[in-house]
C-alpha cells in the first residue's frame, strides 16, 4: 500500500527544518577564530623572540633571502 503524501505536513516539516537551519547558522563559530594549541605555541614563540630581540620583520627576511 502506498503512502498518502500530506503536503501540509511536508510544508510544516520544511518550515521547522528552515528554522533549525537558521538557528544553527546564527550560532556558528568562525573556525578561524579558534586558537589551536599550535597557534598558541607559535604566538608564545613570537612573543619570546620579540622580547629578546631576535624577531625580524617580513621585509628584513626578504632581504636576507634575496627576494
Amino acid at each position: 500500500m502506498s503512502e498518502v503524501i500530506d503536503s501540509v505536513e511536508i510544508v510544516h516539516e520544511l518550515k521547522a527544518t528552515r528554522e533549525d537551519l537558521d538557528f544553527i547558522k546564527s550560532h556558528m563559530m568562525d573556525i578561524d577564530s579558534i586558537m589551536t594549541e599550535d597557534d598558541n605555541l607559535s604566538l608564545n614563540q613570537c612573543r619570546s623572540e620579540k622580547r629578546v630581540g631576535t624577531l625580524i620583520s617580513h621585509e628584513e627576511l626578504k632581504k636576507e633571502l634575496g627576494l
